[in-house]
């Protein structure tokens, strides 16, 4: 049986830190202070910095151009993640393993796993959990769990762009982990987005997986 193995993230020192959990291999941290940081600012002339070779990398002005425009339009992206709570986001890549067709074995799957906090009314933690899927429109495979760090709700939705979005029309799955803080007064929320609808219990199992690590106290603590 393979031990599994960690790379422990800087912020997992933080001493003002809420929340410690840990992701699959195949997951890339999008570096929210860095993508968000003000203009002017020492973090967003290191992003300059770290970008300018990539874009004098850019055969023509015309790539270079559409290159700049999509890196604006994900930095607004994560800017309205990050206003909603938004604490945490990474973009996940795996190879399909289970379509063994010529056409379709090894084809990219792609996802999208972020962690937010949602402020909400004080109560049991185990009614929070509740609360956060009962009270919500749409949600579906409603599953109540007690985990490691305290009671959890699992759901998932299906969500389609509307017509005059300018999005295409594919089916967006979402899944979603609910886990109360400790304090009572907030959620942890953890979503794992993805087109791979067909896929969605490797993704269930997959969100299942990072939320039972998930840990309120320091697990990196030595006891005493």
């Amino acid at each position: 049986m393979l031990t599994p193995r960690f790379t422990i993230h800087d912020s997992a020192k933080d001493p003002h830190a809420s929340i410690w959990f840990a992701v699959p291999e195949g997951f890339t941290e999008m570096p929210l202070d860095a993508l968000l940081a003000p203009p002017g600012s020492p973090a967003a002339e290191e992003l300059r910095q770290a970008l300018a070779p990539v874009i004098e990398a850019v055969p023509d002005e015309i790539t270079r151009q559409q290159f700049t425009a999509r890196l604006a339009a994900g930095q607004q992206l994560l800017l309205a993640l990050h206003e909603v709570g938004t604490v945490h986001c990474s973009l996940g890549l795996h190879r399909d393993d289970v379509d063994d067709t010529d056409s379709g074995y090894g084809r990219p799957l792609l996802s999208l796993f972020t962690l937010s906090w949602r402020e909400t009314a004080w109560a049991p933690r185990a009614i929070a959990a509740a609360r956060a899927v009962v009270t919500a429109e749409g949600h579906t495979h409603i599953e109540y769990l007690d985990l490691p760090c305290g009671p959890a709700s699992l759901s998932e939705m299906v969500r389609t762009a509307p017509a005059d979005s300018g999005v295409p029309q594919e089916p967006l799955l979402q899944i979603y982990a609910h886990l109360p803080h400790p304090d009572g007064k907030r959620l942890a929320v953890l979503t794992l987005s993805t087109m791979a609808v067909g896929r969605r219990e490797h993704y269930r199992r997959m969100l299942h997986q990072i939320a039972d690590m998930v840990s309120f106290e320091n697990p990196l603590t030595s006891p005493a």
